[in-house]
């Protein structure tokens, strides 16, 4: 992969104090990263100030700091006795994007993204099957990591900016010509997007979630809906769910740009389901295009997929496709690894679904939507995440005796937390739920209440592949948890 040419500070977009146009090398937001003739961008964090780094960035060669007034005086003394140019912004998180997205300069030739509480990965990923099925080298970024004909590893779900320009850069370098990537409500208010050229961008839902983070429902939509008021250009075209009860002020908020809408519903929008029919493996679902009725096979367990699949088609077609191939398209989608995932099958056809479902409005719809599919009992195994908004643990709980009839209450990620606590507050919500605290041992006695015709849903943890305790992460597969307890108990090799 090609690594991007030293540079001017000005050819970047940028102004230094006192006119200082020195060349820069690379760019770093960790100061152990800096080398000789680096920009160092030291950010406002939620615990420290960047401008705490700016001298360990000096001591390594930094020939530009980016940061902010307070950056700057934290670092004041330093900042004197360098010939480092220094970059004041207001916002210095979205100066760094902006400059992150010349330096790296390849993209995609299209990138759509899609913001909402739930369903942002699987719809991102059937985007990115859907354009694959026409053809088009094309990959899907978030939670998930980078996949599709290009692949890598991504920390968070929306990178910071250097690492997403970078691989946005080595995709295109790659030949990949069509990106789907998530827009998360951390990423849309740290300005991680905004740089990214996007031709579409949608809109799936809102439920309570990151409290712990946004310091309230207002504040954690309007991070959301930034992707529309800022990183979503004019010209762009805006999927928008209508079905949720924030999707008309989301559209009213892409019209007030003067973006087109395509909208998706139940019942309503351009692109509406009329009606689904359920079976053990899949769903029949009819839908229509500007009110011509089309019909599809999905081999994807779960009412709420429909949407998110009609959601990815409108983002298929806002990105130029033909509606109607992309409607062929739909039968070859295969559902996202922990997005209601068939991880295990008992000898009595009896299954067990892992789903990624960790929010209150998530768990309730999973089961709900798990339902039609499941002749028998529905079972559950639900839990809440440590230093985490703790306002959702007794809803967690809630939604899951709601909607199941049997409930299992375990840990999920305890992180610095009493899990004891921790599940006491899910069983708030849940005071018949049987609690477990080993996870391993909850699947296991969930698999074990199986019987013909019953399913167990496995929520929380999805694709996840570990269990952080303290400040430990320990190995652990929900789906591989789920296999192993049904060998031990049929006494067969997993």
């Amino acid at each position: 992969m090609g690594t991007p040419p030293a540079r001017h500070l000005g050819q970047l977009g940028l102004t230094a104090r006192g006119g200082r146009d020195p060349v820069i090398a690379g760019l770093a937001v960790d100061s152990r990263e800096v080398k000789d003739g680096y920009l160092f961008a030291a950010l406002p964090g939620t615990r420290v100030h960047g401008g705490e780094f700016i001298q360990y960035a000096l001591r390594m060669g930094a020939s530009a700091i980016l940061t902010d007034a307070e950056g700057a005086r934290i670092a004041a003394d330093e900042l004197a006795a360098s010939d480092a140019a220094l970059v004041l912004a207001d916002d210095p998180r979205q100066v760094l994007s902006l400059t992150a997205a010349l330096w790296f300069g390849a993209q995609p030739e299209v990138m759509v993204a899609v913001t909402g509480t739930n369903g942002k990965t699987s719809v991102a990923s059937f985007t990115r099957q859907i354009w694959a099925a026409l053809g088009r080298k094309a990959v899907n970024l978030g939670t998930t990591g980078v996949e599709g004909t290009w692949t890598a590893p991504l920390a968070h779900t929306t990178p910071e900016p250097i690492t997403l320009h970078r691989t946005l850069m080595q995709a295109a370098e790659g030949g990949v010509t069509h990106a789907a990537m998530e827009a998360s409500s951390h990423g849309l208010e740290q300005r991680r997007l905004d740089g990214v050229r996007l031709a579409a961008a949608g809109f799936s839902n809102f439920t309570q979630d990151h409290l712990d983070y946004h310091e309230s429902f207002d504040a954690y939509f309007a991070a959301k809906a930034g992707l529309f008021r800022r990183v979503l250009p004019e010209d762009g075209i805006a999927v928008i769910n209508l079905d949720d009860p924030k999707g008309a002020e989301m559209r009213a908020i892409a019209g007030a740009r003067g973006q087109d809408v395509i909208s998706v519903g139940r019942g309503v929008g351009d692109l509406c389901l009329l009606n689904q029919r359920f079976d053990a493996t899949g769903q029949d679902i009819r839908f229509s295009w500007h009110g011509e009725p089309h019909q599809a096979r999905l081999e994807l367990i779960g009412g709420f997929q429909a949407e998110n699949v009609l959601l990815a088609c409108g983002l298929a077609i806002a990105s130029g496709e033909e509606p109607k191939a992309v409607f062929r398209a739909l039968p070859e989608l295969s559902t996202v690894r922990g997005r209601m995932e068939l991880a295990a099958t008992r000898s009595t056809g009896a299954a067990v679904f892992v789903d990624y479902a960790h929010t209150p409005d998530a768990v309730a719809t999973a089961l709900a939507a798990l339902r039609p599919h499941v002749m028998g009992r529905l079972v559950a195994i639900v839990g809440a995440g440590g230093d985490r908004d703790p306002g959702k643990r007794p809803l967690m709980g809630r939604a899951a005796a709601g909607n199941a009839d049997i409930v299992f209450v375990t840990d999920d990620n305890p992180r610095s937390e009493d899990p004891g606590a921790i599940r006491s507050a899910v069983m708030e919500g849940a005071p018949e739920a049987t609690e477990v605290g080993d996870r391993a041992e909850a699947i296991l006695r969930g698999v074990d209440t199986l019987q013909p015709g019953d399913a167990l849903l496995i929520c929380g943890k999805g694709h996840e592949t570990g269990q952080i305790v303290g400040d430990q992460v320990l190995p652990f597969d929900d789906a591989e948890q789920a296999s192993i307890a049904v060998a031990a108990l049929e006494g067969r090799e997993a």
